[in-house]
């Protein structure tokens, strides 16, 4: 079997996101149309969302721009991407049709142009009853034929496991995982165990924040501030324990005349994954598609790994992760 060439997507978190991110509406939405179409017109092929991108008032801010740039792509190219969404299991969406009221506000925001649907993190450490409730919930709206495709997100290998066995009993099939992956990620044996059954099971194994909320992208001999108090405070504890990590990242990028991002994103790819990356100006559309021409050899994957596991400052885990 030839192996596929793995693509790359884009994140939408920052869309809408004033704390982590100091989105502001009247400066960003005009640079993330552009942000938008440049990357589906450079190769990124899946546009990853969630209802609950978006602060405060701004809820579901993410999905209405991309329901509105959509409205505006030809119907061809449309057909090559997979517009992807995720619904937050929150504690008072309860039952089997807990999430039904969120998708269809959810497919209003993308015009109907949703591909597929995401489960945005596992209830099994607050409700593990929750959970297969609202995975069935899906079940069921697939086979009425409003979802074409269904995946899961923050869901540890036993949950996936499992879940996917009860899906399958159905005859729906789970068409991918997201998982926070990157360099900056702790080397793990569920990891490990995620991508086996992701391969023996043809599911697509999708990686959030590849670069490590940007802290991959720095060159080691700068300390830039970021906007935000949140990632001021991220960069802070991890920026001086990455040098080495970083220095080898940077020797990498010279070599192929690429930039940082674009070697961890293909360390990602080098690892069986496909990286979604958080966009917000078309010159990080233009550079992320950049990465799709070219791969790491064996050996600075290999070297890349090492310094991985060598490294002492790892990203915070999402807290509702499951086993």
């Amino acid at each position: 079997m030839t192996k596929r060439k793995i693509g790359i997507g884009f994140g939408t978190w920052a869309w809408g996101n004033k704390l982590v991110w100091g989105y502001k509406p009247e400066t960003d939405d005009i640079l993330l149309k552009k942000t938008f179409f440049d990357a589906i017109d450079s190769g990124l092929d899946l546009v990853d969302s969630a209802d609950s991108y978006g602060t405060g008032s701004l809820f579901g801010r993410s999905e209405k721009l991309i329901g509105d740039f959509l409205d505006e792509l030809p119907k061809r190219k449309l057909k090559k991407i997979t517009i992807a969404t995720k619904l937050a299991p929150f504690p008072w969406r309860i039952g089997r049709n807990g999430l039904h009221k969120a998708f269809q506000e959810s497919n209003q925001r993308l015009k109907a142009n949703m591909t597929r649907v995401q489960l945005h993190w596992s209830t099994y450490r607050y409700a593990p009853w929750q959970e297969e409730q609202l995975l069935n919930g899906l079940g069921d709206l697939y086979e009425k034929g409003l979802i074409k495709e269904i995946g899961l997100s923050n869901t540890g290998p036993k949950r996936l496991s499992f879940l996917y066995k009860k899906m399958k009993e159905r005859g729906i099939k789970i068409n991918s995982i997201q998982m926070q992956l990157s360099l900056l990620t702790k080397p793990s044996l569920e990891d490990e165990n995620i991508k086996n059954i992701c391969d023996e099971n043809e599911i697509e194994y999708l990686a959030y924040s590849p670069l490590g909320l940007g802290i991959l992208t720095i060159p080691p001999n700068t300390s830039p501030k970021p906007k935000t108090f949140l990632r001021q405070k991220l960069f802070q504890r991890i920026l001086p324990k990455t040098i080495e990590l970083r220095t080898l990242i940077s020797n990498i990028a010279k070599k192929y005349s690429a930039s940082q991002a674009q070697v961890a994103l293909n360390w990602v790819r080098s690892h069986g994954a496909k990286p979604i990356v958080g966009i917000r100006n078309p010159f990080q559309a233009k550079d992320a598609s950049s990465a799709l021409k070219w791969s790491l050899t064996k050996r600075e994957k290999e070297s890349l790994d090492f310094y991985r596991n060598k490294c002492l400052a790892n990203m915070p885990q999402n807290p509702f992760t499951s086993p």
